[in-house]
C-alpha cells in the first residue's frame, strides 16, 4: 500500500512540473484533474465579432466619404476664391473682372462728354444689366423655394439607392441647407446689383450734369462687383447640387470647375489705355459756354425789346 502511495505521488510531482500552464505545485492535488487539464484544448485567440475589431481599430465605411472628399472639394473652391481675390486687389490688370472693371470705369466718363438728352444710350446700356440682374434673381428665388419644398419632403428611397455616401436623414438636410444658402446669398448680390445699376441710371441721366464722374463710377462698379458675387454663389451652388448625387461628384464637379474658372478669370491682355480726351472735352465745354451766351443775349434781347 506504502508502495502504490508513493508511486502516485511521483506521478502527480512529474505530472505538476510538466504541465507548463501551473505555476503551483499542489502536493495534495488528485491525479484525474491533471489527466482532465492534459486531455483538455489550449485556448485559442479568435476575432469573431465586429465589436473586437472595433476596439482593435477603424473600419472603412461608405458614409466616410462625406467626410473626406466634400470637406476638401469646398476648401479647394475657396482656397482659388482667396487666391482670386488676392490677384484682383494686388494685381487687377491680371484678373477678367479687373479688366473690365477698367473699361467699365472709362465708359462712364466718356459718356459724361455728351448731354444729358443724348445719354439715353447709356441708360439702355445699363437697363440691360438690370434686366440680367432681375432674371437671375427671379430664378435664385424660385430655386429657393424649390429646395425648401425638398428640405420639407423625407422621402429619400430614391437617392438612398444610388448614392456611394451617406444618405442619413441628418447629411440630407445639410445638403439642401448648403444649397439654399447659397442661393439665398445669389439672390441677395443681384438685388444689390439691381439697387446700384438703378442708382447709377438716375445719376448718369441727371440734366444738369453736376454730379462728380466718380459717384457714377462708384455705382457702376459696385453693381458689377455684386454681380460677380452672385455668379460665384451661383457657381458654389452648382457644385452643392452635385452632392445629392454622393461625395465623388461633388470632389470632381469642384476640381473640374476650378479648372474652368481659371482659364475664364485670368486675363493676359493688356490694358486699353484710354485716353482723357481733353480736345473733345474741351470742344463740350465750350459749347456749353456758348449755348449758355447765346441765352442770356436771347433773354436781354427779349427783356429790353418789350414795350
Amino acid at each position: 500500500m506504502s508502495a502504490i502511495s508513493q508511486h502516485a505521488n511521483s506521478h502527480q510531482i512529474s505530472l505538476t512540473f510538466s504541465n507548463p500552464l501551473s505555476f503551483t505545485t499542489p502536493v495534495n492535488r488528485p491525479l484525474s484533474s491533471y489527466i482532465n487539464l492534459l486531455s483538455s484544448p489550449l485556448p485559442q485567440k479568435k476575432i469573431h465579432s465586429d465589436h473586437q475589431r472595433k476596439k482593435m481599430g477603424w473600419t472603412w465605411k461608405e458614409k466616410d466619404l462625406d467626410l473626406i472628399l466634400v470637406p476638401f472639394g469646398f476648401f479647394i473652391m475657396c482656397a482659388y476664391h482667396l487666391f482670386l481675390l488676392y490677384r484682383y486687389l494686388k494685381h487687377p490688370e491680371t484678373t477678367a473682372i479687373g479688366y473690365e472693371n477698367h473699361n467699365k470705369k472709362a465708359w462712364v466718363e466718356k459718356m459724361l462728354v455728351f448731354e444729358a438728352k443724348d445719354r439715353g444710350f447709356c441708360v439702355a446700356v445699363l437697363n440691360g444689366h438690370l434686366s440680367a440682374s432681375t432674371s437671375l434673381t427671379s430664378i435664385s428665388l424660385v430655386l429657393c423655394s424649390l429646395i425648401g419644398a425638398l428640405l420639407g419632403n423625407s422621402s429619400n428611397s430614391f437617392t438612398s439607392s444610388i448614392i456611394l455616401g451617406d444618405t442619413s436623414d441628418s447629411t440630407n438636410s445639410i445638403k439642401y441647407i448648403a444649397i439654399l444658402s447659397c442661393f439665398l446669398l445669389a439672390f441677395a448680390c443681384f438685388v444689390q446689383t439691381t439697387r446700384h445699376f438703378v442708382h447709377g441710371c438716375f445719376l448718369i441721366s441727371i440734366p444738369t450734369g453736376d454730379v462728380p464722374v466718380e459717384c457714377i463710377q462708384t455705382a457702376v462698379l459696385r453693381g458689377s462687383n455684386f454681380w460677380a458675387l452672385g455668379l460665384r454663389a451661383l457657381y458654389f451652388a452648382t457644385i452643392l447640387l452635385l452632392w445629392i448625387f454622393g461625395p465623388i461628384p461633388m470632389f470632381v464637379g469642384s476640381v473640374v470647375a476650378v479648372i474652368i474658372l481659371h482659364c475664364l478669370d485670368i486675363n493676359k491682355a493688356p490694358m486699353i489705355q484710354y485716353g482723357t480726351n481733353k480736345s473733345t472735352d474741351n470742344g463740350g465745354h465750350l459749347l456749353r459756354k456758348i449755348g449758355h451766351e447765346l441765352t442770356s443775349v436771347v433773354e436781354a434781347f427779349e427783356h429790353h425789346g418789350r414795350p
